[in-house]
């Protein structure tokens, strides 16, 4: 008999291969099937919250198909596995991709190939998906666009491989003590992470115990990827405490659900962190002193005992809205002198 995580991964199997040759028919008749009738879809900025499938799809899918007409949905991480409050998740990462050939959130058309990376966790309920929540790396499509309004990564911006393992579509059958592991792994990383700077220097979190020397923190664009621990410190969490030191101070505040799935582990909270920027100010951002909430969904590979690749997606475009920017304001004023219709691209055979 098959595990209960095995069978929800494979519950996703339709919709996935729907999305791979995207039709809008097949995409609304696999989500209609694998969703409850009120399942809630939690998206990122600017889409918020949609109930049931039909107007999930409307909402994500249908403008995104407009000016992707060929859109593709790419997983190269497929996990599952129990949360510590006895729900079940299914997390996928990867990215959609297609020929940007029309406007999108007031984003440019390029009329070329354009990769946008997601990260979407399905909690289920007696085989349905009842939530969903997802973030997709819209800043990554406005940079593509050469529209991207805002101040510039710190990390290296490019398109963010799969796990090096190759491994990432987690195979069953499920082996919850290994699964357990690895997301124990990840919980003392991130509370050895929560000590510095208020219980001491650097040395506190210490690193070098818990991450591969040559680990990958693939974050979101915005901030972009660091390679090992000096990339992880310099381009990522030196500036990110300089602006929030009071990071990790509002747990109490937070529900998380961890769960892992082989040498793999996800994380959520809708929001994962709460803190103010201050001080130093962040990504180009005055320091206001406004407490803001950020939502994370992250994913985590471990080799021989230590973190080796880390996927992160943070929505930046919540946290910049909560600070009283308005990216897509700047976007509209920043591309005014774009062409914003649609590119026809000849075949070239005729």
């Amino acid at each position: 008999m098959t595990d209960r995580h095995t069978h929800h991964k494979s519950l996703m199997v339709p919709l996935r291969a729907a999305m791979y040759d995207f039709d809008k028919d097949s995409v609304c008749a696999a989500l209609a099937e694998i969703s409850a009738p009120d399942a809630v879809f939690r998206l990122c900025y600017p889409f918020g919250d949609t109930a049931g499938s039909e107007a999930h799809f409307d909402t994500a899918y249908a403008g995104l198909l407009t000016a992707w007409p060929d859109l593709e949905r790419r997983d190269y991480i497929v996990m599952a596995g129990p949360d510590e409050h006895g729900a079940d998740w299914v997390g996928c990462g990867g990215y959609y991709t297609g020929t940007f050939t029309g406007p999108w959130l007031d984003i440019p058309p390029t009329g070329h190939q354009v990769t946008m990376r997601f990260h979407e966790f399905y909690r289920f309920e007696n085989d349905q998906v009842v939530e969903m929540q997802a973030l997709w790396d819209i800043p990554e499509v406005m940079m593509q666009a050469g529209a991207w309004p805002m101040a510039p990564s710190l990390g290296r911006e490019w398109h963010v491989p799969g796990p090096a393992t190759q491994d990432g579509l987690v195979l069953g059958p499920y082996d919850a003590t290994r699964g357990q592991a690895t997301c124990q792994h990840i919980i003392d990383m991130l509370e050895h992470l929560k000590k510095h700077p208020a219980q001491g220097g650097p040395k506190v979190m210490e690193l070098e115990r818990f991450w591969h020397p040559r680990m990958n923190w693939y974050g979101p664009s915005g901030i972009g990827t660091g390679r090992g621990i000096s990339g992880f410190r310099n381009w990522h969490q030196i500036p990110f405490l300089n602006g929030m030191p009071d990071r990790g101070q509002y747990v109490e505040d937070i529900t998380y659900h961890f769960f892992g799935d082989g040498d793999y582990a996800g994380v959520t909270g809708w929001p994962d962190m709460i803190q103010s920027v201050t001080h130093d100010g962040w990504m180009g951002i005055a320091p206001s002193g406004k407490r803001i909430t950020m939502r994370s969904l992250d994913f985590w590979r471990v080799e021989n005992g230590k973190i080796r690749e880390n996927w992160v997606l943070v929505d930046l475009l919540d946290a910049y809205a909560q600070l009283g920017v308005d990216v897509f304001a700047r976007l509209r004023e920043f591309n005014k002198a774009r062409n914003m219709g649609r590119i026809e691209i000849p075949d070239g055979m005729s």
